[in-house]
């Protein structure tokens, strides 16, 4: 067992892990054994559906009382792409010219190293003194189809009968400087396809056939003609993108009998999956008239907007920042979607982490200073979160 939790030592151990999706890598065995020596009662639930693979997930508990502060976040990695590019292997856990590099040292193993060195030294210097709760969600299935991971995770500790107070999830926030950003809401995603259904025909033939190439510009013009909305308090105005035009056409002869096109919305609280849906048909539908024949297929979703509304937790959280890094960060909504939008069903949540700068990417890396600073901002919310 690891006799060294420092936030660079936990990071170093959990990005030697090759966790990528689906695989657990040893970095939930290594969590496990750290937090139950720590005291923790630890779970393995995996959850598994059709389709899908199945998932390792962690969860574990100190206390009994209240309140219950839960830290969430991922094991789980995106692959590493081309290895050979890597200036250090992306398992390797190297530091070089005081970065930290590997694959999910920024997204978010870095981060919960932070998270989990931060309580295991707020419980050793509280000792008995401590009457509330503290505990991790950890899923393997974030950066993959998010189906076995933490939305089943909540549904089983609520099964159980666990209640949280607040969440602070690790995701990586901050644009260029830790301190910057806490995320207090996300948008939403709508995904959609549209098709324009005409009459293949030869193109010396016109008025044989029907192409359905200018109505898909048509409709595709009357979506992006107008904004949406024009934003709210809190959130960007939603904006509608195209991703994909397909007529699946190989001849240049040949008039096709169907044209698509893809688009994803990431939209604000002024809407909800099934009004921008109705919204989406109903602009098409006067656009087409009996001009244009269309059908529209909108994929379910799960990821709505949300917002946590500013309040006590947020100020605790944001003068912790502020105490340690002296920037008082911005309360955005801003960026994709991210497990929040499970928890927040569940409790408030909140999100903060390292520098994002460099996730995804390879050469992933993070400031060692950060690791040690983020770490000092969790303790200095669980001081504050649990006063003695």
């Amino acid at each position: 067992m690891m006799t060294d939790t420092s936030p660079l030592a936990l990071a170093q151990a959990l990005i030697r892990c090759p966790s990528v999706t689906p695989e657990e890598g040893g970095a939930l065995s290594l969590l496990a054994g750290l937090l139950s020596e720590a005291g923790f009662a630890v779970e393995r639930p995996i959850f598994s559906a059709e389709g899908t693979p199945a998932i390792e997930n962690l969860y574990a508990r100190f206390g009994t009382g209240a309140p219950y502060l839960l830290f969430a976040g991922h094991t789980d990695v995106v692959p590493t792409g081309a290895e050979a590019q890597w200036t250090h292997g992306p398992f390797a856990g190297n530091i070089a010219d005081g970065q930290l590099y590997g694959r999910g040292a920024v997204d978010m193993k870095g981060g919960i190293a932070c998270m989990l060195s931060a309580a295991l030294t707020f419980l050793k210097a509280r000792g008995d003194d401590f009457s509330g709760s503290i505990g991790f969600l950890i899923t393997g299935d974030e950066e993959g189809p998010a189906i076995n991971g933490t939305v089943k995770l909540l549904d089983w500790a609520r099964a159980r009968g666990e209640r949280f107070d607040h969440c602070l999830l690790g995701e990586p926030t901050n644009p260029t400087t830790l301190g910057e950003m806490i995320k207090i809401g996300r948008r939403g995603s709508l995904t959609g396809t549209l098709t324009v259904h005409g009459r293949q025909g030869h193109v010396a033939y016109p008025h044989r056939a029907e192409n359905p190439i200018p109505g898909l510009l048509r409709l595709a013009s009357v979506l992006i003609a107008d904004p949406l909305d024009g934003g709210t308090a809190h959130f960007d105005a939603s904006n509608l993108e195209f991703t994909t035009i397909d007529v699946g056409n190989p001849a240049t002869n040949v008039i096709p009998a169907s044209a698509k096109a893809v688009f994803n919305i990431r939209f604000n609280d002024t809407w909800t999956a099934d009004s921008l849906g109705a919204e989406i048909r109903g602009r098409l539908e006067a656009a087409a008239g009996n001009a244009v024949r269309f059908s529209l297929d909108l994929q379910p979703s799960n990821a709505p907007a949300f917002l946590t509304e500013p309040d006590r937790f947020v100020d605790l959280v944001t003068d912790a920042i502020k105490a340690e890094t002296g920037l008082r960060p911005q309360l955005s909504t801003t960026g994709g979607t991210s497990d929040a939008r499970f928890i927040k069903d569940a409790c408030p949540v909140i999100e903060f982490g390292l520098v994002g700068e460099t996730m995804h990417q390879v050469d992933e890396r993070v400031a060692v200073a950060d690791l040690e600073r983020l770490t000092a901002i969790y303790g200095r919310v669980l001081e504050a979160y649990f006063p003695s």
